[in-house]
């Protein structure tokens, strides 16, 4: 017996859910960088650019008047530089993660800037996708280093007197070790988690215990430990 139904086919494929759309502020003194970079920004699902600072007083207004999840940061900005911004927002509100952007891959620039609280640091030769990655994973709290600024901190690190660097606890375990010395090799947590066969939450579980155990502050000060010890 024949019917005058539809056939039924497979079932419409469902959309992913939606992921957290991330408050971001974007700062940078020259307009024609702050604008585009804001409104391409603002094209990627979820970003939300809450607004475009030309310092970083105007960053710090925009960060008390509603929660920002991370702060694009150029450092040579006029009023307050993007530094000083850096490290005002990691202690008023440490809930905002600062990634720098900038033209500046320096010695001093890096060092300042992730001894400030900067989770992440690229030059401006990096690309959209790159600057996405880094918005994503510093709001995840993750570190981004871009690879120039990755192997000047590392060269940097390796030229320093390590006389006065602390020991490693004997108490860290095997995995605590592996953990510090990828980490030292300018691994994210997501690589570390491939090489190690284990998921990235348990690599957080892993960083947390290891900086805990050591008094690590950051993650530029767990390279400096895993170079000073050898294990990078």
């Amino acid at each position: 017996m024949t019917t005058n139904e539809p056939a039924q086919g497979p079932p419409a494929p469902q959309d992913p859910p939606a992921e957290r759309t991330l408050r971001v502020v974007v700062a940078d003194d020259q307009a024609a960088v702050r604008e585009p970079l804001a409104a391409v920004l603002d094209m990627t699902a979820d970003i939300d650019v809450v607004a475009a600072a030309a310092d970083g007083t105007e960053v710090l207004a925009a960060v008390a008047a509603a929660p920002v999840d991370v702060v694009l940061m150029d450092l040579r900005m006029p009023v307050m530089d993007g530094t000083e911004t850096t490290r005002r927002l990691s202690e008023e509100h440490p809930g905002t993660a600062v990634v720098v952007l900038t033209t500046f891959a320096d010695d001093d620039s890096i060092l300042a800037a992730l001894s400030a609280g900067a989770r992440g640091y690229l030059t401006k030769n990096a690309g959209r996708q790159d600057i996405v990655r880094a918005i994503r994973a510093a709001a995840a709290g993750q570190s981004v280093l871009d690879h120039e600024v990755q192997n000047r901190l590392l060269a940097t690190v390796r030229t320093r007197p390590t006389a006065d660097a602390q020991p490693l606890p004997p108490d860290l375990t095997r995995r605590e070790r592996e953990v510090l010395t990828l980490i030292g090799r300018g691994l994210p947590n997501r690589a570390i988690a491939e090489n190690l066969f284990i998921s990235e939450a348990t690599v957080k579980t892993h960083i947390n215990n290891l900086f805990a155990k050591t008094g690590i502050q950051d993650r530029a000060d767990a390279v400096r430990r895993a170079i000073a010890a050898g294990l990078a």
